[in-house]
């Protein structure tokens, strides 16, 4: 965890810390665009280098490397990257690579040179989403403190599992209501807009030779459009964990279809057009910038092939000696696969146990098969219906348990005590039950059909389960308190028949009675009562006051 070589620290004539850049070869340095002006030289500075003090050399942008931030017809951002030329080169081993690696879910480190920390300081995100249609990935704090801040900007993205540089930070964004996000270009979004950086790049891309678009694939008449909008959908996380598509191999349109929406949804092949306008494409048919992490041709491909193209995209080197489908299944990583040619891999049956473990371990898959054949009848099955099938078994257990032993005991709370604020218990409930019979008599539940959205029946499921428990928690306090308001009244009552030995009091005795009736009527009012006990204890307090002060004045 000490200094990298590789993290520059970028400094402006008049001596303020502008960002951070990272070392690629002796004499080139990647940071933001907004680090500095076109034509402006910065000072680089090498904390990590060797020895006591800080090397300083001069920068400028390397010829026309500099792509500034730019905003499209929807707001979102894209570019701000800066290749900069060093007057002088440093020493080779303080170089780093950008490596491409799948990003979803992957815990990193940054060293960046933020106000207060001037020397340079490690902290740690996690990775959650993308944004916009640049191929840009949001950044998650791992604590408040370690957000991204003003001279983070450029900043090495480490990935914590392989130690590899996977990205660069941008900037730290703080919207309207006040919240603050900090987000990062991947390796294959910095290559799409300075080609030049592939050449300090490591990994392979993420899209196989013959996946990739073609210049006849631009023709109109190649575009099946619905096909293309079900494929934007689905890269675009329709809720979906697993497509199966049919491409035959006859099939030009869908062929080239499908070869643009996984060309479309790589942060390196996208075209520029379709990341400043979509506009040009037609509507819904322009799937999300990195809506996929690898897109394979099985063709011919060996099972065992294709799992250490898929381990090495995950990042899975570090135990080479495990057999690579362990090394998928153990890991903690997870990925959006394309696989095309499914039933013209070289075993196919090897390839769909290989998916199953994916599958289950949370990846997302697009799977397309040339004919409608026994693997793809069993992938149908094995990746879609059945896991629906289970899905739907679970979902139906939860909503029982939600309608039959959690609303038995909400009912019997609410028998005792009366909630302080309005429910929706009712509304709640009716809904729970309606999805559950509409999941007991759906015959379709793969998403093909017009079966129920398993998802959103999962969604409210949690929702009703988690204000159904909170409104018990809520009335088994107020059960607590009622309870001790209870004792309180009967100790009080106890003291004020000690103390005033056999006389009537009829003014207290009517608020004890009205105190007794509200603590025992079902369901409670937990508030009147408390209110009810207060007044009551007051005016026997005050009533033994009045008391002692008559016995005092007697007696003197």
């Amino acid at each position: 965890m000490e200094t990298p070589a590789w993290a520059v620290r970028i400094r402006r004539t008049d001596g303020e810390i502008a960002g951070t850049g990272i070392l690629l070869s002796p004499d080139r340095v990647l940071t933001c665009a907004h680090v500095l002006g076109r034509q402006e030289r910065v000072s680089a500075e090498f904390v990590g280098a060797r020895g006591l003090a800080v090397p300083s050399v001069t920068a400028w942008v390397d010829g026309d490397a500099y792509v500034p931030e730019t905003l499209d017809a929807d707001g979102d951002p894209s570019g701000d990257v800066a290749l900069l030329r060093l007057e002088h080169p440093r020493p080779a081993h303080e170089t780093v690579r950008l490596q491409r690696l799948s990003a979803p879910n992957r815990a990193v480190q940054m060293y960046g040179f933020p106000y207060d920390h001037n020397g340079g300081i490690w902290f740690r995100a996690g990775i959650v989403g993308g944004r916009g249609r640049d191929g840009q990935v949001q950044l998650v704090p791992t604590s408040p403190g370690e957000l991204a801040s003003p001279g983070c900007s450029g900043s090495g993205v480490v990935d914590s599992l392989t130690g590899e540089l996977i990205g660069m930070i941008l900037s730290r964004m703080k919207d309207r209501h006040g919240n603050s996000f900090s987000f990062m270009s991947p390796a294959e979004t910095i290559v799409r807009h300075l080609p030049q950086v592939a050449r300090w790049t490591r990994g392979r891309t993420a899209v196989d030779d013959r996946l990739r678009s073609t210049v006849d694939d631009a023709s109109e008449a190649l575009l099946d459009e619905p096909f293309a909008q079900r494929l934007a959908d689905w890269l675009r996380d329709d809720g979906h964990q697993v497509k199966i598509s049919l491409v035959t191999t006859g099939d030009a349109r869908r062929a080239a279809t499908l070869r643009r929406a996984i060309t479309l949804a790589d942060r390196e092949l996208r075209v520029p057009a379709s990341v400043e306008r979509a506009s040009l494409d037609p509507p819904g048919t322009v799937p999300s910038a990195g809506g996929h992490d690898l897109a394979v041709d099985a063709t011919g491909l060996a099972s065992a092939e294709i799992a250490e193209r898929i381990a090495e995209r995950m990042g899975l080197w570090q135990r080479p000696a495990d057999p690579v489908a362990e090394r998928i299944r153990t890991a903690d990583v997870t990925l959006t696969l394309v696989v095309v040619g499914v039933d013209e891999a070289a075993d196919p049956p090897a390839l769909l146990d290989l998916l199953e473990v994916l599958r289950a371990e949370g990846s997302r898959l697009l799977l397309v098969f040339r004919t409608a054949g026994a693997a793809y009848r069993r992938a149908r099955h094995d990746l879609v219906v059945k896991p629906a099938e289970e899905r739907r078994t679970r979902l139906v257990e939860r909503l029982r348990r939600i309608t039959g032993p959690l609303a038995k005991e909400l009912h019997r709370c609410l028998a005792a005590v009366r909630p302080e604020t309005a429910q929706h218990t009712d509304v709640d409930l009716v809904g729970a039950n309606a999805a559950l019979a509409d999941l007991i008599r759906a015959r379709d539940i793969t998403g093909a059909g017009r079966g129920p959205d398993l998802a959103r029946y999962e969604r409210l499921a949690e929702r009703v389960a988690g204000r159904m428990t909170r409104t018990i928690g809520t009335l088994d306090r107020l059960r607590g308190r009622r309870d001790e308001l209870r004792g309180r009244l009967q100790s009080y009552h106890v003291l004020h028949q000690q103390s005033i030995r056999g006389e009537e009091d009829l003014a207290v005795d009517a608020l004890y009675l009205r105190a007794h009736e509200l603590l025992q009527a079902r369901p409670c009012d937990v508030q009147a009562a408390e209110a009810a006990v207060d007044a009551y204890t007051l005016s026997v307090e005050r009533s033994d006051q009045q008391r002692r002060s008559r016995e005092g004045g007697f007696s003197s």
